[in-house]
């Protein structure tokens, strides 16, 4: 039995928190949250923390699941393995690329399985449509965004959200690891532009932005992020992956309001374009959100139990928040960013 402490009760821990509370290999020794209460029925009865390193010292976990607030995640994860348990940290990894490679690099030291969670990659759908884009061949074009018309709850978590991590970093870094697992070039250069749209956000912050990338290889990236009740709902789930074969895009994904959760995982159906002619792929009963995390979570347990490799899991992870920065550092200083040397 695998012995669990869960670092916030947001909406990713408390679906992380249920996974554990299933899975017949798990037992939740502590939740950790800043109200010290917990609502859901089902998790009543276990011991509730409001701080985190009184609850890592004092349950002393094998397994660390980090759903806190983005500029926490580093040094949760970090305390977590000193203290001799593996980690699962939600994305992004940490907020700067030096604190992503610290934590990796305290992963190889200590010898802890470190998981980033990217649910994508748990997803059999967006595994089909790696795998179709792969087997086209490059360059590629990669043509991805996810703009959501938030408002109320959704909105106030948004601007929560936006007090440490710009949306083209916090929902970026998801898509460009999928770009990550299509073509195994290094990224060379990124350009970003975004803009505040929204006197309910700091004066430093923008809640609309996009980012081009170049890689080694020739490809091209595009992704697109806004947040707000001003966002419009008219293309806000597009992706599209093309290369001189051909393309794959989702085409029945999303057919619901763009905050749905939900529906930002769901690919629905794909479409396989190539010049002498195009394939339909259906893609029904694909997992929620909840199954997501199921899924992401069991593998995290045979990660650990199995001694999985996760070495290429971590460079991507470190890889795709890179771009990502790089972009939130194009944006703000309105020049190119040049991955060729290791950024800091």
């Amino acid at each position: 039995m695998i012995r669990v402490l869960i670092a916030g009760l947001g909406n990713m821990g408390l679906s992380h928190a249920l996974a554990h509370h299933r899975h017949g290999a798990s037992e939740i020794v502590a939740l950790v949250n800043r109200s010290g209460e917990v609502g859901h029925p089902e998790l009543a009865g276990y011991p509730v923390f409001n701080d985190y390193a009184v609850a890592l010292e004092k349950t002393s976990p094998d397994l660390v699941v980090i759903a806190t607030y983005s500029d926490s995640h580093a040094d949760y994860a970090v305390a977590a393995m000193h203290a001799g348990a593996h980690v699962f940290v939600e994305k992004p990894l940490a907020t700067t690329v030096a604190d992503a490679r610290r934590v990796v690099a305290c992963a190889q030291e200590t010898q802890k399985k470190l998981v980033v969670g990217y649910i994508l990659r748990h997803h059999p759908s967006w595994v089909r449509l790696i795998e179709e884009a792969r087997a086209l061949g490059g360059p590629y074009v990669f043509r991805m965004n996810l703009n959501q018309q938030s408002s109320g709850a959704e909105w106030e978590t948004h601007k929560a959200l936006m007090e440490t991590t710009a949306p083209i970093v916090d929902c970026g870094v998801h898509y460009v690891d999928v770009w990550c697992q299509i073509t195994d070039a290094k990224p060379v250069k990124v350009n970003g532009m975004g803009l505040r749209l929204s006197n309910e956000i700091a004066p430093d912050m923008y809640n609309y932005g996009q980012f081009q990338v170049i890689f080694e290889d020739g490809s091209v990236g595009w992704y697109e992020a806004g947040w707000g009740p001003m966002m419009s709902e008219t293309a806000f789930f597009v992706k599209d992956v093309v290369s001189p074969a051909g393309s794959v895009s989702i085409v029945e994904g999303n057919k619901g309001a763009s905050a749905d959760v939900d529906g930002h995982t769901k690919v629905g159906g794909l479409l396989v374009h190539r010049p002498e002619g195009d394939t339909n792929i259906d893609l029904p009963g694909e997992p929620g959100h909840q199954e997501l995390c199921d899924a992401e979570q069991a593998y995290v347990l045979r990660a650990i139990t199995e001694n999985l490799d996760l070495s290429r899991h971590m460079q991507d992870a470190v890889s795709s928040l890179a771009i990502c920065i790089a972009a939130d550092e194009s944006v703000r200083t309105g020049h190119p960013v040049s991955l060729k040397e290791p950024s800091s």
